[in-house]
């Protein structure tokens, strides 16, 4: 089963090199109980880790059931450590936040394809160990020799071949070191291979063979039972081959990845994650805070750009704005149109340029109106029916004015929400006459909600028909400016051309003042303004996932301090089985499910913040799904990012360092 030729181990202690041992030479049949004995420093623990393949020689060879261990792999050396080799420890190496049957039970999690094979429940041996009233005791509530037949519990819980003892009955009083002899002679005496370390000459009673070491050398190996053999030998059994195929133990399955040891890794990651509650919080605070930082900030960016595209969406698309020009006087800006005025007879023509969809005039002044006992002081524009259209302002409620009432200078109006409000409160206002600078006018329609912009209301004005607002209330002749609706959007720049021309033609406008007219790309404003909110909502993501960056970094910290004072248990996992890869993705999923805790409360807590904003600052937000996925799947990018480190660093170290880490 066991078979040594010429170890050799040195350790290393800065530039001084140890001889642990020199030239050992070893054969252990199946069946055997081997005793190995020596001073303290004799190499007796070397030879013991080396045997249960914690560690590896630096010369010689080492065969184990027929295979040259040497020439294993980490994942084959960790299945043939869950496969054939059951631990016990002098210091039990319980982990403490796990139940003894958890315990027990813990090296199953390393095993493949566990529904098709047969083990002992946990429960059964620790019945066996005299422990059938303890199953659900923490290691804190139970005795030292209990805890070390918990210990022996989990050794067994894989049927191994062989239990590897390192000086089992060290923290033991002397009637616990007996009751613990006993189980492993009768251990023995079913046919499993015992190895003990031990200094105790009365412990070696049991044994049926004792191995001296000093100074790393064998310097006696005495039979007490006479000649080895195996169980199978005694009962007369042919004795079963230790090779299979390629060398391989024919029962050995190298233990692969598999959804049920993913389902063990996130078990054992969630019960490590509760039982440091405190700490555990404290990281998913740390996403918990940028998430919703990411949340909020994206949902008042997003907020406000919607708002900015549905108030620019009402201002119309597509648009030029024809304003007549300014002039100067000895070196003074006149208002505009103080000179050159626009007319009715203008947009007229303009409606002949091609590509010219629709034509609206406008004047615009203030009034006074008046409704019963109160009155209000509001902007008064006059124009056409194509204003609904150009303007996106069709009623609301009640009706737009058409081109008959325009032309007869009807006194209808449409309010504002501002004007309505204010003048009618919960009353319909549809019907009603208002005056208007003591003129009556008959309200047929309110006009949709526009919303404000700065300092500017832009629900606060009455809309006219363009000749009433001219002739019988604002008194002008002339138009303040003129909007065209152009049929395609990559005709705009080719028709504010001829609109220029036209206008410089019609008013004979010298060339060196043809700069002064302004014919305005209302598509060229409305991109800078989205562009501008676009920045500004990008603008605050990124300084909310700044906060987030820095909740990873917290992450990777606390991480980093888990694997140290873990270190202990880390080479209590690999030595019953585990391999890089399941200490890697233990750590990683701890990780990950940290920062997705962190992020689900987070988002929700981002959602708050942005309904505490909307209702109490009467700001614009929006949270929007790509903002909710995207911050949730970054999260959990965090956590597989940062906890990358700290995972590959615990995956990483030497076995029988970790279990030796103080």
């Amino acid at each position: 089963m066991i078979e040594l030729k010429n170890i050799s181990k040195t350790y290393h202690i800065g530039e001084v090199a140890v001889p642990a041992l020199r030239g050992v030479s070893l054969k252990i049949s199946p069946g055997e109980f081997v005793a190995i004995m020596g001073p303290s420093g004799s190499g007796k623990s070397t030879l013991l880790h080396i045997l249960g393949l914690l560690d590896r020689p630096d010369n010689g060879s080492y065969h184990l059931i027929g295979k040259d261990v040497s020439t294993l792999s980490q994942e084959e050396l960790a299945t043939f450590r869950n496969e054939f080799i059951g631990f016990v420890f002098q210091l039990f190496n319980l982990l403490p936040r796990l139940k003894a049957r958890e315990n027990v039970s813990l090296p199953l999690v390393y095993t493949s394809d566990l529904k098709s094979r047969k083990f002992s429940s946990p429960e059964d041996l620790l019945r066996t160990v005299g422990l059938g009233d303890r199953i659900n005791h923490n290691p804190n509530e139970l005795s030292g020799g209990e805890q070390q037949r918990v210990a022996i519990a989990r050794a067994l819980i894989k049927n191994p071949k062989i239990i590897l003892a390192d000086e089992p009955t060290g923290n033991l009083d002397s009637s616990s070191a007996q009751e613990l002899l006993k189980i492993l002679k009768s251990l023995n005496d079913s046919g499993i291979t015992i190895v003990m370390v031990t200094h105790e000459k009365e412990l070696t009673r049991g044994a049926k063979r004792i191995i001296k070491l000093l100074d790393g050398k064998i310097v006696s190996d005495e039979y007490l039972t006479g000649k080895p053999h195996t169980i199978s030998e005694e009962r007369g059994e042919a004795r079963a081959p230790e090779r299979g195929e390629g060398g391989v133990p024919p029962d050995l399955k190298i233990h692969r990845f598999d959804f049920f040891r993913l389902k063990n890794y996130f078990s054992q990651a969630m019960g490590s994650l509760l039982s440091n509650k405190y700490r555990s919080f404290l990281s998913i605070l740390g996403i918990l805070i940028g998430v919703a930082a990411v949340i909020a900030m994206l949902a008042l960016g997003t907020g406000a750009r919607e708002d900015i595209k549905k108030r620019l969406a009402s201002l119309g698309s597509n648009l030029l704005s024809v304003r007549p020009p300014r002039h100067r006087v000895g070196g003074i800006h006149l208002e505009p149109g103080s000179i050159t005025r626009l007319t009715i007879e203008d947009a007229e023509e303009i409606k002949k340029i091609p590509y010219v969809r629709r034509v609206n005039s406008t004047v615009s002044g203030r009034g006074q109106v008046v409704y019963g006992n109160k009155n209000w002081n509001t902007r008064i524009r006059g124009v056409t029916p194509e204003y609904a259209f150009i303007r996106a302002s069709q009623a609301a409620e009640g009706r737009f004015f058409n081109d008959v009432e325009m032309i007869t200078r009807s006194k209808v109006a449409l309010l504002g929400k501002t004007v309505v409000r204010e003048l009618f409160e919960d009353e319909n206002a549809i019907g009603e006459y208002v005056k208007i600078n003591r003129i009556n006018f008959r309200v047929i329609g309110i006009l949709p909600e526009k919303g404000a912009t700065g300092w500017r209301d832009r629900d606060d004005e009455i809309i006219l028909p363009l000749n009433t607002a001219m002739y019988r209330l604002l008194g002008k002749k002339y138009i303040d400016y003129i909007d065209v609706e152009v049929e395609d959007e990559k005709e705009m720049e080719k028709v504010q051309e001829e609109v220029r021309k036209l206008i410089i033609q019609r008013h004979n406008i010298p060339s060196d003042r043809e700069d002064t007219i302004e014919v305005r790309n209302m598509a060229e404003i409305q991109e800078a303004i989205s562009s501008t909110a676009r920045t500004f909502a990008w603008l605050l993501g990124s300084i909310a996932f700044i906060s987030l960056l820095v909740g990873g970094i917290g992450i990777m910290n606390i991480m980093l301090v888990s694997v140290t004072e873990r270190t202990r248990e880390i080479g209590l996992r690999k030595a019953i089985g585990a391999n890089n890869k399941d200490i890697l993705s233990q750590f990683i999923i701890e990780a990950i499910v940290i920062c997705l805790v962190g992020g689900i409360l987070g988002i929700l807590f981002g959602a708050a913040i942005s309904g505490g904003l909307s209702k109490f600052a009467g700001w614009s937000t929006k949270v929007s799904l790509g903002a909710v996925l995207l911050a949730f799947l970054f999260s959990g990018g965090i956590g597989l990012f940062f906890g990358l480190l700290p995972a590959r660093k615990a995956s990483l170290l030497n076995p029988i360092d970790a279990l030796r880490y103080e």
